[in-house]
């Protein structure tokens, strides 16, 4: 099957290419992002493969339908830049990658919650130029500490079973709860509970009409004094505004974050030569106890092995007329 892929970089090359056993499928790479412009080059493909900033509207959608495309492949686990109730309309059917390395992104999840905390990303360029002052690096210990977790996925529960082994309390909420909860020892509880209770909270939920800018002023108001607050999940679940209002009266003390809510204009591109336009973004960098990458959480090979894995496996699947597991619907 042709498969056309947008926003392809280097590493997606390489790994697609590399899971394209027998090359089962002829799969076209463009640089180029998915949009209103762009979307005029798919010229007769039936599979379109994307990725999380690229633009899948219903004016795209319509593009696509005309250009004979009849299923949107995202090499994601996200689907919320997809207009799901158009592209069921004209037929076209959207799958995605439900789960690729649910380890990948809890363990970035650590890394930031650690490198805030002992301040690793300071020492460091504070001993290449040969101070060795320990003022300003204090930390704490994370054994005993209550960290609550929003959204108990897959990518939620390895967060879980890793924070217990520190020695964590874990409280968690989602909108259902699994027998997994109970097994790893996570205290299921509301959201207020853990607002209220937790040294850490960390963000593991879609992007829904839901959980959109779920961390808010009222939600911070709720939050304990200093509270450490990470987001690896999707930018637009925190107001970004409402959080630098955190960090300036000091409610928030760490803010790790791998997403932001208009990271499309910014994150998977090398903007170092160029004058940064984001106000919000740039003003959340001048605070010394934010931390932000550049949407890394999934970057592992083995997480691009398995998306590259399950991405095709979805095209052969809808190529053979097989049930669709990971088919989205509206």
């Amino acid at each position: 099957m042709n498969v056309l892929f947008f926003s392809a970089k280097p590493y997606d090359i390489h790994f697609f290419n590399q899971a394209n056993q027998e090359d089962a499928h002829q799969l076209t790479f463009l640089e180029v992002p998915l949009n209103h412009n762009t979307a005029a080059l798919i010229k007769g493909e039936e599979a379109v493969c994307v990725f999380v900033n690229d633009t899948v509207d219903a004016a795209v959608l319509q593009i696509m339908a005309t250009a004979g495309v009849k299923v949107i492949v995202l090499r994601c686990a996200g689907y919320n830049n997809v207009d799901l109730r158009v592209a069921q309309e004209l037929g076209i059917k959207v799958v995605r990658v439900p789960a690729y390395s649910p380890y990948a992104v809890a363990e970035h999840t650590l890394a930031l919650i650690l490198t805030l905390n002992r301040k690793t990303h300071r020492a460091y360029n504070r001993v290449r130029e040969g101070n060795f002052a320990l003022s300003g690096l204090m930390g704490f210990d994370l054994h005993g500490r209550t960290v609550g977790l929003i959204g108990l996925g897959k990518i939620g529960l390895v967060t879980a079973r890793i924070l217990k082994g520190f020695g964590c309390r874990v409280l968690g909420y989602d909108i259902s709860k699994s027998n997994e909860t109970e097994e790893i020892g996570v205290e299921f509880t509301d959201l207020d509970s853990v607002y209220s209770q937790s040294d850490i909270i960390s963000l593991h939920c879609p992007l829904t009409p839901q959980t959109f800018h779920l961390i808010n002023a009222e939600s911070l108001g709720k939050m304990k004094d200093g509270v450490m607050l990470i987001n690896t999940s999707r930018g637009a679940i925190i107001d970004t505004k409402a959080v630098i209002e955190g960090l300036k009266k000091e409610k928030i003390s760490y803010l790790g974050l791998d997403v932001y809510e208009e990271g499309g204009d910014l994150f998977f591109e090398d903007l170092s030569d160029k004058v940064i336009q984001d106000d919000t973004f740039m003003r959340l960098l001048s605070f010394n106890n934010v931390l932000i990458t550049g949407h890394q959480a999934f970057f592992t090979t083995d997480a691009l092995q398995s998306i590259a894995q399950i991405t095709l496996q979805n095209v052969s699947d809808f190529e053979a007329g097989k049930p669709l597991q990971n088919e989205v619907l509206s």
